[in-house]
């Protein structure tokens, strides 16, 4: 017998698999709280607590079964929960065994696994054919910086593109981070985790969508081919970024990305990265921050947090920031003159490189649970991916 509290089916629910003895269970609702959304929402939340990271422990961890309840759309669930699963897995893992060409694996085994397609453009092929930005960020290391280009379904359908920042290890460059502050630098590719679990859900539920995932891959490393704080590079639209600072290399690598994107024009554009530690000043480290330039999405997005207890907050793209991207060697910096309005200045960045008409969302997160609690367990998070995906559906799929 439990009770949960009002609004907290998801949480209260994520709380038994840790708590109960191992085998398998079913929900026998006494009071009549667990119908539709709420019934989803539990047993969401139980296959959260039930999340076990267990690849490199020697022995066996509990798992616990439920029966699932009748109401449920099982498979729907199971979707969720598998992306859910994959973007906490990839994050996880080590850095040393996830780089960027083990990150292009697995967005080439999902893409074989839903009829898709998957290239990769490795090392000095991003210079021949413009990406020099992804190029520069990721040349110091032992292991080459690459581009993960992944489609899938009809040619016809409304274009959605997915971008990814995926710097699988950062050390800070040669403006080097302390002990401390890269310690959890595995998370870097965090935004690239959640680019491809949304995809996953995506293509498992055929959603009536052309589907792009652009994912720069990278270290950023120390090495002799390190940038240099005031090298100048530049993107492929153009724009020329002088490097002010070179910890602040996944905007730069996010430039060449979404500037590909922009080419064809799609019908929206997400690009997901653990991106800045000034939004998690402004909002702590449980809710991304949402910058767009779509009233539309917006609104949309924020009611779909709302109702899967899966929340974002906006933060406005305050275009009288602006002026403190000016640099005078180049087009722009990435190192903004004051320290004050990162996550702001951060999205005034990326958004130099899409086209003005492009609806386009950006989502700067944590990635990462600091803590352990129900459903939520310490290390990789996916943080708004139901929201998005729920977003996603109702938008695209006919009425």
């Amino acid at each position: 017998l439990f009770g949960i509290a009002p609004h907290e089916y998801i949480w209260g629910m994520a709380e038994l698999p840790k708590t109960l003895p191992a085998g398998t269970y079913f929900l026998d609702d006494i009071a009549g709280l667990l119908q539709g959304k709420n019934l989803d929402l539990a047993t969401i939340g139980w296959g959260l607590g039930n999340y076990i990271f267990d690849q490199y422990k020697t022995h066996n961890c509990q798992h616990i079964e439920l029966v699932f309840p009748p109401g449920v759309n099982k498979l729907a669930i199971e979707n969720i929960l598998d992306a859910i699963y994959l973007v906490r897995d990839l994050i996880n893992t080590p850095a040393k065994d996830l780089g960027p060409e083990e990150l292009a694996g697995n967005a080439a085994d999902l893409a074989k696994n839903f009829n898709g397609d998957c290239s990769t453009i490795v090392g000095e092929e991003l210079l021949s054919q413009g990406f020099p930005a992804i190029y520069a960020v990721g040349a110091s290391s032992h292991r080459d910086p690459l581009l993960i280009d992944l489609t899938w379904g009809d040619i016809d359908a409304p274009k959605l593109t997915l971008i990814g920042k995926g710097v699988c290890f950062d050390t800070g460059g040669l403006n080097l981070k302390t002990a401390h502050n890269m310690k959890l630098m595995k998370k870097d590719m965090g935004g690239a985790a959640h680019a491809l679990g949304l995809s996953m859900a995506i293509m498992k539920s055929n959603l009536p969508v052309r589907l792009r995932t652009l994912i720069p891959a990278v270290d950023n490393a120390v090495g002799p081919r390190s940038l240099k704080p005031l090298d100048v590079i530049k993107a492929r639209n153009g724009i020329t970024i002088e490097i002010g600072h070179t910890d602040a290399e996944g905007r730069v690598i996010l430039a060449d990305a979404l500037a590909l994107a922009s080419e064809e024009d799609p019908d929206l554009i997400c690009d997901f990265a653990t991106l800045t530690g000034a939004a998690r000043i402004a909002l702590g480290t449980d809710i991304p921050a949402l910058f767009t330039n779509s009233e539309e999405w917006a609104k949309l997005l924020l009611d779909e947090g709302e109702a899967a207890s899966d929340r974002l907050w906006r933060l406005p793209l305050w275009h009288g920031y602006n002026e403190l991207l000016m640099s005078p060697n180049a087009d722009i910096t990435n190192e903004p003159k004051s320290p004050y309005g990162g996550a702001i200045t951060a999205s005034l960045f990326l958004e130099r490189f899409i086209k003005k008409q492009i609806p386009w969302c950006h989502v700067d997160l944590m990635g990462w649970n600091s803590t352990q609690r129900p459903g939520r367990p310490e290390g990789g998070e996916a943080m708004g991916l139901r929201t998005f995906f729920n977003a996603f559906e109702n938008y695209f799929t006919p009425k």
